[in-house]
């Protein structure tokens, strides 16, 4: 993917004063669902309407689409309405389906992106299509196979590539249905600042009481774009009924999230920044040399215990750590799930010199 930044064209294309919105059903119920929610979506920001059509479920039983009679629902739609098209593939028989049925974009799941050989088989039946194409990062938190998937893509010709974060799964609970794990975006986007990035708040969130902050989190991160789950009457949706919400609401959204700008030109403001960053990287220095001293002094502790044939885990030390660390964080304005989520780091870190010692 050197020449990524030709990725960028198609959202060019678009002549949006606004991100890019992608909004529309879960899944696709009825004709009379399709064509209401599509008429509610025209004359918004919307850009396209999107539909499940095929729906795979964690577990069987439950709604796992319409099938191929929505994609007549979702043309009818377009004709009426002018909105392009949007739904998921996972297989390359859907793929052809969407593509008769003059889809425009196209997105592989996260259940679909984690297996390399259905990425494959997807890329060879749409190899050298105009269409777009966007791929949601697998279930698990990693950023490597996310970019093998986009790999096989850009191979297979397909110049019109996006990507989008719906957030990852995690045995730990979280507030998210999807824990967001926003650095991996962060590092998709250090490495191919020039590929469309999209978030779907919907997925992340998993209540639509969440969705507006977690898409406002989206676009101070400078997103591109958003693909948000709307239904008329979401409480009744045959499928993910807790995160959709109304047309109505979805458009007081857009009165209400704020679109950053990328930088400011303004000298006093670049002077401003560059002071607080060198602030910021002042104390990341220190921070290294502070983890860095009480490692070596976790090495010695490793001996200690080496000597006197001590297992190195003791959990009631550490329930005690953690327990006093996320409550003087919080004093200090920091969020428990960050303290945990850093102390936990270190305590691993402080278990693998322990290990290299016993080992030594």
């Amino acid at each position: 993917m050197e020449n990524s930044k030709a990725l960028r064209t198609w959202l060019d294309d678009f002549h949006l004063n606004h991100p890019l919105v992608i909004a529309g059903p879960c899944s696709a119920e009825t004709e009379v669902q399709v064509l209401e929610i599509a008429h509610e979506l025209k004359n918004s920001d919307v850009t396209v309407f999107r539909a499940g059509i095929w729906k795979p479920r964690t577990r069987p039983g439950g709604f796992e689409g319409v099938g191929a009679i929505g994609l007549k629902w979702m043309q009818r739609a377009k004709e009426e309405t002018g909105l392009l098209l949007a739904t998921e593939v996972a297989t390359p028989a859907h793929v052809r389906l969407a593509m008769e049925h003059d889809i425009d974009v196209l997105w592989i799941g996260a259940r679909t992106a984690v297996n390399p050989f259905a990425v494959q088989e997807i890329a060879e039946v749409l190899r050298g299509t105009d269409k777009i194409v966007l791929l949601k990062n697998p279930v698990n938190p990693d950023l490597s196979l996310w970019l093998g998937g986009l790999e096989r893509l850009y191979n297979a010709d397909i110049k019109k590539l996006g990507v989008i974060h719906r957030g990852f799964s995690t045995y730990e609970k979280t507030k998210y249905r999807n824990n967001p794990e926003w650095q991996i975006t962060i590092d998709l986007q250090n490495r191919f600042p020039d590929l469309p990035l999209l978030c779907d708040p919907s997925h992340i969130a998993g209540r639509r009481d969440m969705i507006q902050d977690v898409s406002q989190h989206a676009l101070d991160l400078n997103y591109d774009g958003l693909i948000i789950e709307t239904h008329c009457n979401p409480d009744n949706a045959w499928s993910d009924a807790a995160q959709q919400v109304t047309p109505t609401v979805l458009k007081q959204m857009f009165l209400d999230l704020k679109v950053r700008q990328k930088t400011d030109t303004e000298n006093e403001y670049n002077l401003r920044l560059s002071k607080l960053r060198a602030q910021i990287d002042n104390y990341d220095e220190k921070i290294l040399e502070i983890l860095g001293n009480r490692m070596k002094i976790a090495d010695q502790i490793g001996m200690l215990k080496s000597e006197k044939n001590v297992a190195i885990l003791q959990n009631q030390r550490w329930n005690e750590i953690l327990d006093k660390m996320i409550l003087e964080g919080e004093e200090k304005g920091l969020s428990g799930d960050f303290v945990m989520q850093l102390f936990k780091a270190i305590h691993q870190e402080s278990i693998r010199h322990q290990e290299k010692v016993y080992k030594s």
